[in-house]
């Protein structure tokens, strides 16, 4: 083999091998640890339709987050962040069903607070984001909480 092929082909190797290590940087951390993967089960029927993973939500009504995995708010209580399966008292006009949820993909989002109340502030109020509950997209069916579980389960047993 000549000198100059040998040189094209160990270039185009270079090449390919930074491409793959490049598109394994793009993917993200947390990517090539599972995080990837749907989890529409999982979520709330009170969780905003489009999305087919959610890790947290940020709620800017309340400034706080739910955790999809630990199925808990995370709340401020004084300077510290306190995750609970229910929110206290003081958050008992808090709808669910009615407040704007932001998908968050990102490990402990309550760190970036600050940053989550700039960008998701103007959606503080806003009533009207359709909800898994509500929807009749077939895929939210294998919610167990959905409306139209039982009847997407029987269509499934056959």
């Amino acid at each position: 083999m000549k000198k100059s092929k040998l040189s094209f082909f160990l270039l185009c190797g270079v090449i390919c091998a930074g491409m793959a290590l490049s598109s394994i940087n793009c993917a993200g951390p947390g990517s090539m640890y599972g995080s990837v993967g749907v989890n529409i089960s999982d979520q709330p029927i009170w969780g905003p339709t489009g999305y087919d993973r959610a890790d947290y939500y940020y709620i800017p009504d309340i400034d706080s987050y739910y955790s999809i995995s630990e199925r808990q708010y995370i709340y401020r209580d004084g300077a510290n962040w306190t995750h609970a399966a229910s929110l206290p008292p003081s958050y008992s006009n808090h709808d669910p069903y009615h407040s704007y949820k932001v998908v968050i993909n990102e490990d402990k989002p309550y760190q970036n607070n600050v940053s989550h109340q700039a960008k998701y502030g103007t959606f503080k109020g806003v009533k009207d984001q359709p909800v898994i509950r509500d929807s009749r997209d077939p895929k939210y069916f294998v919610n167990k909480d959905h409306p139209e579980h039982n009847n997407w389960v029987k269509t499934q047993n056959h």
